[in-house]
Order: structure tokens, then C-alpha cells, then sequence
């Protein structure tokens, strides 16, 4: 059996680490540099860099930023927002990164993933999906709608089918991101994570919710997730990644030890 991993997320808006809740209200909590020193330094097994405005902004995403962090690391690092095309990935790749997300540039051009998978390989292309809760309907019958735009613009479109689609395109991974639960520390997603999960053959990332041990537990044992996203958890200091760690341990999940 594969080892959990905890990753926390760096979502960065003008160069500064934000957070918010459900997509709004974001607030400045740190620089993003120093901020994936301190985790990779904790024992995080990856970390995982979102440029939140740069798809909405219609902007290239801050590679210096990118650059900067990578130096800091010696960990898989993962950086999405803005990528539209094989160039912006090659450039992420080489400031450092060992994985492309793409999310909304994917849902308007798919072709992207099996183009980023057949020049740079499927375990660098990550699909990020920010997902909502609606009625379920002949168009989305599963009930989970794909959103794109930093959670702006509603697609119509089915997660499910989604990600059985990107899944067959290239994906190495999949980012599963509920934005009913972002930042409420109430909990993930838990039937859209077992959802996705069930119904592809590639890992899939918890997103969305954390704010105890518990829901870190839960999602990865109930919830069938390969791996949990964890921001407000950590950047506000309710636990740490050892204390995480140390406690899936105790409870019999299997975790990378890093001391």
C-alpha cells in the first residue's frame, strides 16, 4: 500500500500567501517562499502552489515566485494557475516544479492534458477541479458541477464525467477541490471525494475543509483519498504536519515518517 500524503497548499495572490473561505474574502497570511521552507522542513510530502487571479486575470503566472520556492524545497512541488499551454508548463517545469496543474484552461481546451502527458509525461500533469454542490439534472447527474475562473464562472458540466474524461486524456493525478467546504474547516467533501475516487484508476487529492486530525482521518480512510490538501489547518496553527503525521500513524495509516 502507497503511503497518505499531507500536502499543504499555497495559494498566493500578488506574490503573498492568501486564504479565504469558499472562494471570497481572502486575506494576506505570509509570504509563500518562507511558508514552503517551514512545511518541507515539517515533513510535508509535497507542496502544492496555486496562483489564485492569474486564470481570472487572464495573466501568466508569477514564475519568479515559483522560482524562488523551488530553491527552498527538496520535495515534489506541484503549481497550477494560468497555465493555458505546453510553453507555460515547460516553464513551471524548469523554474522547478515537478508537476503542472491545469484547471480551467483544461476544461476549455482538454487537449492540453494529453498534450502536457505525451511531451512531459501523465505523473507532471495534474487536474485540478473546483467543484459545487448542485441539483441533480440530465446535464449533471451526479450532482457536482465543475467551476472554473478561481470559482467565478459555472461550466454545466459534470465532475464525474469530468474526471473519467481527463483520466483517459493523460491525467497523472487529480486536485479535488469542493468549494462548499473551502476554508470552512468543517470538513471535506466527503461523498464528492469518495465519488471521483471510486470512479478513476489515479490518485486523487482531497481539497477543501480541514480543520482537525479527524477530517484528515476520515478523508483518507472513508473518503478513499490517496492524499489531503491542508491550508487553514496549518497556516493558522492548529496542528503541524508532524502532529498530523504522528497521529494518522497512531491510528494505523500508513504516512511517510520524515524524522
Amino acid at each position: 500500500m502507497l503511503s497518505k500524503r499531507i500536502i499543504p497548499c499555497l495559494d498566493v495572490r500578488e506574490g503573498k500567501t492568501t486564504k479565504g473561505i469558499k472562494f471570497k474574502e481572502n486575506i494576506d497570511i505570509g509570504d509563500p517562499v518562507e511558508m514552503a521552507r517551514f512545511y518541507y522542513e515539517e515533513g510535508a510530502d509535497e507542496v502544492v502552489f496555486y496562483d489564485i487571479t492569474a486564470s481570472s486575470d487572464r495573466r501568466d503566472i508569477m514564475i519568479d515566485v515559483v522560482r524562488r520556492v523551488a530553491r527552498e524545497i527538496y520535495i515534489p512541488f506541484c503549481v497550477g494557475g494560468g497555465i493555458r499551454t505546453l510553453e507555460d508548463m515547460r516553464a513551471v517545469l524548469l523554474a522547478g516544479a515537478e508537476k503542472v496543474s491545469v484547471n480551467s484552461a483544461a476544461v476549455l481546451n482538454p487537449r492540453i492534458i494529453a498534450e502536457g502527458a505525451e511531451v512531459f509525461g501523465r505523473q507532471c500533469v495534474v487536474l485540478g477541479m473546483d467543484v459545487k454542490k448542485v441539483a441533480s439534472s440530465d446535464r449533471i447527474p451526479s450532482g457536482y458541477e465543475v467551476v472554473i475562473d478561481g470559482g467565478r464562472t459555472r461550466m454545466g458540466r459534470d465532475a464525474l464525467e469530468w474526471a473519467k474524461e481527463a483520466e483517459s486524456l493523460g491525467a497523472g493525478e487529480i486536485c479535488l477541490n469542493s468549494i462548499d467546504a473551502d476554508g470552512t474547516q468543517e470538513g471535506y467533501e466527503m461523498t464528492l471525494t469518495s465519488l471521483i475516487s471510486e470512479n478513476v484508476g489515479i490518485p486523487v487529492i482531497a481539497s477543501g475543509g480541514a480543520g482537525n486530525i479527524d477530517h484528515i482521518y476520515d478523508v483518507l480512510t472513508r473518503g478513499k483519498a490517496d492524499a489531503a490538501l491542508v491550508a487553514s489547518v496549518v497556516h493558522y496553527g492548529t496542528h503541524s504536519i508532524r502532529q498530523i503525521k504522528e497521529e494518522l500513524n497512531r491510528r494505523r495509516v500508513k504516512v511517510r515518517m520524515a524524522w
